[in-house]
């Protein structure tokens, strides 16, 4: 298959553009008596849309942008079922996720430069996983975060049917999650500058905001979704508290998943990485 960029790149949008359709006339066709599962439903077969064009790229880091672009229009299509909810918590939360899913998206396409490139993490479980990789990239690397990032949504889905007015908990809810965009903008350039720029070999970046977390661009992750979690509060924090299973299951993820895998490279790359791992958190912000 021919990979440079403009390909590449078209291929990506093909597979994204029929992913959501799929998604969405699955919506229209298949209906059950819950929305919640209903999306699930069309969110899992946009999923194998996306897998199908992973395997005929032979490139699972075709799936990363999924994190980021299909919360959107969840999101829009949740609101759309809900006309009667409250329509200033409707924009705040279009805004946030929007503003995330834009900046997280851009980074994404800085750093891919065509189907060339994929992720060393899924290179080494190719190689783990030998002939049974097609499932372990289905299951692994395409559904797992796939269900993630809609647990992280149910927030979303409770607070789109609120009709209370706009209180407290929306505003700090708002700015968490800006406040968390900023971090992970701010950790990300900070490591681009110091790619671009250091010149010895197995150095590791120990500045700016990567000083106080090994892991900032996580932590503003997290951070995201736990502010998703304050739209659904209201003036029903009992009844609405179950939606905290989605920035639990991110962090779930992070700690256990994400940062081991990683971090058991960088011990092996970065100069000095152990004695930098007794320094810093890993996620949160702080100094031992």
């Amino acid at each position: 298959m021919k990979k440079n960029a403009v390909f590449s790149y078209a291929y990506v949008i093909i597979a994204y553009i029929i992913a959501i359709y799929a998604g969405k006339l699955s919506l229209d066709h298949i209906q059950s008596s819950s929305e919640i599962l209903n999306m699930l439903i069309a969110d899992v077969i946009a999923t194998v849309i996306i897998f199908l064009f992973s395997l005929m790229s032979g490139n699972s880091s075709l799936y990363d942008p999924y994190w980021s672009l299909i919360p959107v229009p969840i999101a829009l299509y949740w609101i759309y079922m809900f006309p009667d909810g409250n329509h200033t918590r409707h924009i705040l939360i279009l805004v946030a996720i929007s503003i995330w899913s834009l900046r997280l998206t851009i980074n994404w396409i800085r750093s891919w430069p065509d189907l060339t490139h994929e992720d060393w993490r899924y290179k080494k479980l190719a190689q783990d996983s030998g002939p049974l990789f097609w499932l372990v990239s289905f299951l692994g690397i395409h559904l797992f975060p796939t269900l993630i990032v809609f647990l992280g949504m149910l927030p979303v889905f409770v607070a789109s049917e609120m009709t209370v007015a706009i209180g407290f908990f929306d505003i700090i809810g708002l700015i968490i999650c800006l406040a968390a965009v900023e971090i992970e903008y701010l950790s990300d350039e900070q490591l681009r500058k110091f790619k671009s720029t250091n010149q010895v070999k197995g150095a590791n970046m120990e500045k700016g905001l990567w000083s106080v977390s090994r892991h900032p661009n996580y932590f503003g992750e997290i951070l995201f979704w736990f502010g998703l979690f304050f739209f659904a509060i209201g003036d029903q924090f009992k009844e609405n508290a179950w939606t905290a299973i989605g920035f639990i299951a991110m962090m779930i993820l992070f700690k256990f998943i994400s940062i081991p895998m990683m971090e058991k490279r960088l011990v092996k790359s970065k100069t000095d990485y152990d004695k930098y791992q007794k320094r810093v958190s890993a996620i949160i912000p702080m100094k031992f």
